[in-house]
């Protein structure tokens, strides 16, 4: 059934809003970035589950491989055994605390990761079950809610306390997505990479607020998929900051950063990002903050005509 065509979109989860029609958003001290870095910790499973979906081509490894994938998942793993903690300790460096992105599979079989995310208290939000489960509109309705409760449910137990956040293994949504985390308490969603502002979404239940991520900054979709390289990866994220900290002298920006510690975490990768993450802290006007401090100033101070 196609949608409902409106302005700007052919979908209700939120109001067509150009950005050069907003009012003025401003940071504590008037800081021009919001730098908020989100760090995926996702789990792929030997073998994919009865009706669940992979993506033909998730990145890891060579090429797929037929059963089992060693390689591939073993490099993905690269990122549970070391990749995070070399990650974690530049964002420390740099005085950065980071969103955690961690699905249900990696909060309940890594509980040292678990431990070790929280005593650098690091906000952790949902992200699903595991990478190998990608949420899709084949599921029914009441699959995805149960998909969403489990991860949720799984996630609470783990760390002590419910997300807030959610981001979608490898961005996967169905047309009910948002409507299903706002009535499961989620209040904030990383999937929708169509801003430089966080912005209101529409909700039946519960308040959703986007918090855009930068598709094109992902490491995955630069490195793995498109082949950029780490040299040139890290010149797009110090160009892309210049441009955003220009921009958002005028009206303020958010840089929203997904990296995953199995491939960003590399030990030729990490000095690139240490050097554009020292590159932008290094300016006096850009606030380092996690997803539920950026989204609770949003809401509390929101653009001004």
């Amino acid at each position: 059934m196609p949608g409902q065509r409106q302005p700007g979109m052919d979908h209700d989860h939120y109001d067509w809003s150009p950005l050069s029609t907003r009012g003025v958003l401003r940071w504590p001290d008037d800081s021009r970035v919001a730098l908020c870095v989100v760090v995926t910790l996702d789990k792929m499973e030997w073998v994919v589950p009865e009706g669940s979906y992979q993506p033909g081509n998730l990145a890891g490894g060579s090429a797929a491989r037929p059963f089992p994938d060693y390689t591939r998942m073993s490099h993905r793993e690269y990122g549970h055994r070391v990749g995070i903690f070399r990650i974690l300790d530049v964002l420390e460096k740099h005085g950065i605390t980071p969103t955690i992105a961690m699905d249900a599979l990696t909060a309940e079989h890594y509980p040292y990761l678990v431990k070790h995310c929280l005593d650098r208290s690091c906000e952790i939000i949902g992200h699903g079950i595991s990478v190998s489960r990608m949420i899709t509109s084949n599921m029914s309705e009441g699959d995805e809610r149960e998909y969403i409760n489990d991860s949720i449910t799984t996630l609470t137990r783990a760390t002590g306390v419910a997300p807030r956040g959610w981001m979608g293994p490898e961005y996967g949504e169905s047309h009910r997505t948002p409507q299903l985390l706002a009535a499961a308490g989620i209040d904030y969603l990383c999937d929708w990479a169509n801003d430089e502002q966080p912005y209101p979404m529409k909700s039946s239940k519960g308040n959703l607020t986007a918090l855009p991520v930068l598709w094109e900054l992902d490491d995955v979709s630069a490195m793995a998929n498109r082949k950029v390289t780490i040299h040139r990866y890290g010149d797009l994220l110090k160009e892309s900051f210049d441009r955003l900290y220009q921009d958002g002298g005028v009206n303020g920006r958010l840089m929203g950063l997904s990296l995953h510690p199995w491939l960003t975490g590399q030990p030729f990768r990490i000095g690139y990002l240490d050097d554009a993450l020292g590159y932008m802290t290094g300016h006096s006007q850009v606030w380092a903050a996690n997803g539920k401090a950026i989204i609770d100033w949003y809401r509390t101070n929101p653009p001004r005509s």
